[in-house]
């Protein structure tokens, strides 16, 4: 995913908050404050407003009131975004940690674009079981396999055994009969079983964290099955 124009973002939500500000009535015998701009023009701009935050302020939604009287809560996100694109820098430098920024829309489609919406909701363990899911049809689909999922799946798929008629192999790298081969292969399904013996499974069963932690853990959980997506999608097929 490319990364976000930051220029264009904080203009289009300039312009945003334009458009829908509270101004004067133009006709002296009217008194009171009106949006500047036509509803048609607000309303076209919040879309794309709203397309922003998702990427600047993951989350931002979740508290949307029933009714937003002439944009007046989105005009207050759309302020806190624009001032997150601008000074995202400067807050990590001035905070003390200048650590590399992981956004979840950078991670490989398969991990993040089945559980955007749950994400971009604040629902971030379910959107880690989107991705469970999604890369586990994924990689059933690239071998042609739905007699077998997860676990099973990724044991076979990676297997160093030579492949079987409607049993196919994933390839990492070719085979030159070195350890490293036979290592990265017997990592891949052990990073695999991990991940569904370990996040998967539970998580299906058991609540997400109540102590504030979610999104975190969530995407360091998002970029595990990310990199197993990445692993699966460039690999390569070895057939009977």
């Amino acid at each position: 995913m490319a990364r976000l124009d930051t220029a264009w973002a904080i203009a289009e939500i300039d312009g945003f908050l334009h458009v829908t500000e509270r101004i004067p009535s133009k006709h002296p015998n009217v008194l009171g404050l009106f949006m500047r701009g036509p509803k048609t023009e607000a309303s076209e701009r919040a879309h794309v407003v709203e397309q922003i935050l998702d990427r600047a302020l993951p989350g931002w939604s979740k508290d949307h009131p029933a009714k937003d009287v002439e944009y007046r809560w989105l005009r207050d996100q759309a302020s806190r975004g624009k001032a997150a694109l601008k000074r995202s820098a400067e807050l990590a430098e001035k905070l003390g940690d200048n650590a590399p920024d992981m956004g979840a829309g950078n991670l490989h489609p398969w991990a993040w674009e089945s559980g955007r919406s749950f994400w971009n909701n604040g629902h971030y363990h379910q959107a880690v079981m989107q991705a469970a899911i999604r890369v586990n049809s994924e990689t059933q689909a690239k071998i042609g396999r739905v007699d077998v999922s997860e676990t099973k799946l990724f044991n076979e798929a990676f297997s160093l055994d030579e492949p079987k008629p409607g049993a196919p192999r994933l390839r990492l790298n070719p085979d030159d009969g070195s350890d490293t081969y036979k290592s990265l292969h017997r990592g891949a399904r052990a990073f695999a079983e991990g991940l569904y013996a370990a996040i998967r499974n539970p998580g299906m069963h058991t609540p997400p964290p109540a102590d504030g932690g979610e999104e975190q853990l969530a995407l360091e959980q998002l970029a595990a099955f990310s990199l197993l997506a990445r692993w699966v999608d460039q690999a390569t097929i070895k057939k009977v």
